[in-house]
């Protein structure tokens, strides 16, 4: 099973491609699609809209993990992070991607243990799940790669649930 991990911002949203097999999990690709401030918002969600349709295209994931957001001080950049996820809620639809959303608390919990967990632990984590050479930067990339991990997480646990 093919999951593509994703962790929604205007900005910078992050990514990763995972291969689950039975519970064993292999990092294939991450990242981050990013978008210039000097842009339009609809130009930006068009970008990440055509980026990660490239995504799709090429990893051909079936299933999604998407971060849910959680309410900031910020209204403002809410709105505009709703926004992102609509476009990339709508782009897996499209492509016939199942996704699965979690609170940050949730891919926190899955990864390190810890709902409570910094941006520095989730990557130090990921490096140490996947047994990377260097921590994945941006932290966006690695957030994304925990969304990812999340959802294996919980296909194994439903897999326990349902032999049983």
């Amino acid at each position: 099973m093919r999951i593509i991990g994703l962790d929604p911002g205007t900005a910078i949203t992050g990514f990763s491609i995972v291969d689950n097999d039975r519970g064993k999990i292999k990092l294939l690709d991450y990242g981050v699609i990013r978008t210039a401030s000097d842009l339009s918002p609809a130009t930006r969600l068009q970008q990440i809209a055509d980026d990660l349709s490239t995504l799709l295209q090429k990893w051909q994931p079936q299933q999604a993990s998407v971060e849910k957001l959680f309410f900031q001080k910020n209204v403002r950049t809410a709105m505009a992070v709703s926004q992102a996820r609509g476009v990339i809620i709508q782009k897996l639809t499209e492509g016939g991607v199942n996704a699965s959303e979690y609170t940050p608390l949730e891919i926190k919990s899955a990864v390190c243990g810890n709902g409570r967990a910094d941006k520095k632990m989730i990557q130090q984590m990921v490096k140490i799940i996947f047994n990377l050479a260097k921590t994945p930067q941006p932290d966006d990339a690695a957030d994304a790669i925990a969304a990812a991990v999340c959802h294996a997480n919980y296909l194994k646990i439903q897999s326990q649930i349902n032999e049983k």
